[in-house]
């Protein structure tokens, strides 16, 4: 059952990224005591490659077991893989390259160097999701395994950021992607923003996670916030559309909390 989000705000952008920095790897400690390993999906800009930069520099990133942590991403630039706006080449800089990743747990959708179109890549990194679930069941041994392998793997944690327009992934207002209902993972061919060719989960695959943490900050992202938690339309709002199965959870600043729900709100000495 999907969970009623929840709102923790923070006194601004710097104090958000390291909170999220710890919580993050809080987490992470918590999930590979339980299971061995944990699943995060990553995602792109300010806050989400900030954040990341902040784990790298916590003295407490040591307590996770990095070479457990599968890493996704939520999208992808469809560009060339050494394309500096590439999210994965950004996280790279930012953490990966930080800290001891095992190489095969690492996941990139595919780029222009390999494939001729985002939707060629699309299924490719779908295929790979499945792979990596049907592993998953072939691995676990529990009496309530499910008779047949999901088409996504264990989903821990899903990082989103948010658009002015609202947009989470590469999942825009409108677009065919924010009404997809089957496919897992969507090619994106004329996104807004630059550049227009994509590659994105889907709302439903986004959904399958434990926990949605969406990362938010600044003025400019004040509306679409509030939009999102007033429960508006995710083909409108696709950041309305994010729900974890057991949390979800907007760690937002300030500045965007203008215009949320107070009732939604839950803060502390520190913002958390």
């Amino acid at each position: 059952m999907s969970a009623d989000p929840r709102v923790s705000i923070h006194p601004d952008s710097t104090v958000l990224m390291a909170a999220i920095a710890a919580r993050l790897i809080t987490k992470l400690v918590d999930i590979q005591d339980r299971h061995g390993e944990a699943t995060v999906v990553l995602t792109g800009g300010t806050m989400g490659i900030g954040s990341l930069k902040a784990v790298a520099e916590s003295p407490a990133a040591r307590a996770v077991d990095w070479s457990k942590v599968n890493f996704w991403w939520g999208d992808e630039r469809f560009v060339a893989a050494g394309d500096a706006e590439r999210n994965a080449r950004q996280a790279q800089d930012a953490l990966l390259s930080h800290i001891n990743v095992d190489p095969a747990r690492v996941h990139v959708p595919g780029s222009t160097d390999d494939f001729d179109s985002p939707d060629d890549a699309a299924a490719d990194y779908a295929r790979r999701l499945a792979e990596a679930a049907a592993a998953e069941h072939a691995a676990d041994m529990s009496d309530d395994r499910p008779e047949q392998p999901a088409r996504l793997p264990r989903l821990d944690i899903v990082l989103l950021g948010v658009g002015p327009d609202a947009h989470v992934a590469s999942l825009f207002p409108e677009q065919a992607g924010i009404r997809e209902k089957e496919l897992t993972v969507v090619g994106v061919h004329n996104s807004p923003k630059p550049p227009p060719a994509r590659v994105s989960l889907t709302l439903p695959a986004i959904n399958t996670a434990s926990e949605v943490w969406m990362v938010v900050a600044g003025d400019d992202k004040a509306g679409a916030v509030g939009l999102a938690l007033a429960g508006a339309n995710p083909v409108q709002v696709p950041a309305a559309g994010p729900r974890g199965r057991r949390e979800t959870l907007w760690l937002i600043d300030e500045d965007a909390a203008s215009r949320v729900p107070e009732q939604l709100v839950r803060k502390g000495p520190s913002g958390a």
